[in-house]
């Protein structure tokens, strides 16, 4: 499509029909009406001192920012913000910058993805409600991006994802220092008795060394690299560092883009597609992504009417892991902007047949366009097709008598002599018992045991939180032992790493099996033939499922909505209610 076809067609308030001639756009049924509601819209505005030409007809574009000094990740956006006004200006369109809830994973109790879909609904109705023809969205802190994205996609507007950028990288005591996959390594070490809490404060200041999102492959920049995959950002927006000019100039370009795409009607629809969810997957595979992208993706899909299932996600489970960084590799963010980025990693999945080269992008070209000629710089970082980092390291989904609507594993951040397992369980109800009783050296626990948790999933913990991967007991790292296999309904961070079985479904405050295991419980474990199993019989857990009750639910407030309406892990964990889109349809005039 060319930047000088007409514009999209006004649509008539309340009723989401178009009118033929002449070709409006959708901020005209707010500035573009004469009498008393234009003048209303109109003068308003001009209090902040835009000129009367401004609001001719020219697209207006929002700037939905996350910016929030709660979420220092986000810190930068305001500056960020301006770049991308500067573009909008230069293509003619007028920028309104407007705040929604920002979700910082470092400080939101009880967890960030408590509030996910909290922040979709905010940018979902900001948009709807407002007189905005194309949407900026600026995300950073990993719950930030799926919420924008999630949102947007129920309006259905031409938006546009431009992420803030991953740290430099951390360095500490002549050492690279990964932010996230540091404090798990480190908080071990001082509770094994090889590092001291003295430098362990020190390190605070060393892994987190300036603005951006965690530089290791974790959830952050697992979701900035889903962006550049699913075609909803610019070439090179996952990985360029947040203080590299370059993401500046990154968001100036998508300032100017996204005028053009409104002026072409390039919809959110029309980029996500199946085969674009499908190169997605295949993608997180190839980077060694979070297994968090495994809920996002899935609540985003349905939220712009695609069909994408836990299954799904097999797509990528032998797809060879390419990219040598953080948790589960050596190098870490800004290391892989300078090897090449995604492009280099696109173009490899290309060339080996795992790519839809079809698939639109945000800039009107198709994914292929944009990284066919992609050049590897660093091999060591971003290693060969046919000599991968790993071999196979999708997220692999397991099922059984224990998971009976799925788990997942990600195999590329697991001990490999521990994927298959067969041990006895040592359960703890909630995380408040993991805390109490797992330095306790009476706790009978050993390297052959399987930690399970209860009580972490969407609504039992509530919100999902990433406890998933538990601290090994204090007696068993004494040992040296760096792994165990644990089993639980929660997430964990993308910045975490072990042999860690995550998302069981249905969770325990559901009524899962999980809510049945006993300490002293057999389960075996088999990631090759993707199995989870309880060797308990039938007859057994019918006696304990009569004794169990559900745990009590909140009984008000936004707590309770989520408890009431969240879905299971396998679903996206958004709410019922979320599922599917309204469209961008101009609500009735206001005065």
């Amino acid at each position: 499509m060319s930047q000088d076809q007409k514009p999209a067609a006004d649509v008539e308030p309340g009723t989401g029909s178009t009118v033929d001639e002449p070709q409006k756009l959708r901020s005209q049924a707010w500035f573009g009406i004469p009498g008393k509601e234009g003048f209303i819209y109109r003068s308003w505005m001009k209090s902040q001192g835009i000129p009367h030409d401004q609001f001719d007809g020219r697209p207006v574009i929002g700037i939905c920012n996350t910016w929030s000094e709660l979420t220092p990740c986000n810190s930068h956006f305001r500056e960020l913000a301006e770049y991308v006004k500067k573009g909008v200006y230069e293509a003619g369109g007028l920028p309104l910058e407007f705040p929604v809830m920002s979700l910082g994973e470092t400080n939101l109790r009880p967890t960030a993805m408590m509030f996910r879909n909290l922040a979709s609904m905010d940018v979902e109705e900001s948009i709807r409600a407002n007189p905005m023809d194309g949407v900026i969205l600026l995300v950073g802190c990993d719950k930030t991006t799926p919420a924008l994205l999630m949102g947007a996609a129920s309006c259905n507007l031409p938006s546009l994802a431009v992420s803030g950028g991953p740290m430099l990288n951390g360095r500490f005591r002549g050492q690279t220092l990964g932010s996230g996959t540091g404090v798990w390594q480190m908080s071990e070490a001082v509770r094994a008795g090889t590092l001291s809490e003295q430098a362990f404060i020190e390190a605070e200041s060393c892994m987190n060394r300036s603005r951006g999102h965690c530089m290791t492959m974790g959830t952050a920049s697992t979701m900035a690299s889903m962006v550049e995959a699913l075609g909803m950002g610019l070439p090179h927006n996952a990985a360029i560092p947040a203080v590299d000019a370059r993401r500046q100039v990154l968001a100036q370009l998508a300032g100017r883009r996204i005028v053009g795409m409104v002026r072409e009607n390039l919809t959110m629809d029309k980029i996500l597609t199946r085969q674009a969810f499908e190169n997605a997957i295949r993608t997180n595979a190839a980077i060694g992504g979070s297994t968090n992208a495994v809920v996002h993706l899935i609540a985003l899909a349905r939220r712009i009417g695609v069909e994408l299932s836990l299954d799904d996600w097999e797509l990528g489970s032998k797809v060879p892991c390419v990219v040598n960084l953080q948790p589960s590799g050596e190098y870490l963010m800004e290391d892989f902007y300078y090897a090449g980025g995604l492009p280099a990693v696109l173009r490899q999945l290309g060339e080996a047949g795992l790519l839809h080269k079809e698939a639109l992008t945000v800039n009107g070209n198709t994914l292929w366009d944009n990284v066919k000629d992609a050049e590897n710089f660093n091999v060591k970082v971003i290693t060969p097709q046919a000599t991968p980092f790993k071999p196979s390291a999708g997220i692999a989904v397991l099922r059984g008598n224990l998971a009976p609507n799925g788990a997942v594993i990600k195999p590329s951040a697991a001990t490999a002599a521990l994927l298959k397992h067969r041990g006895r369980a040592v359960v703890f109800e909630n995380i408040e018992e993991l805390h109490r009783r797992v330095d306790d050296d009476a706790l009978d626990i050993d390297e052959h045991c399987i930690m399970v948790l209860k009580g972490a999933g969407p609504k039992g913990y509530p919100g999902f939180a990433e406890v998933g991967n538990m601290p090994l007991p204090a007696k068993v790292l004494r040992k040296g032992v760096t792994d165990m296999v644990r089993i639980s309904d929660g997430r964990m961070s993308g910045t975490a790493y072990g042999t860690v079985v995550l998302h069981v479904s249905p969770e325990a405050a559901a009524g899962g099996p999980l809510a049945l295991v006993q300490t002293g419980d057999m389960i075996e474990l088999d990631v090759a033939a993707r199995r989870l199993h309880l060797d308990v019989s039938d007859q057994e857990l019918a006696r304990r499922r009569e004794a169990w009750s559900a745990p009590e639910s909140p009984k008000r407030g936004y707590y309770k909505l989520y408890v009431d309406h969240v879905l299971q892990a396998d679903a996206g964990a958004d709410f019922d209610f979320l599922v599917g889109a309204s469209g961008a349809e101009v609500p009735r005039n206001s005065h």
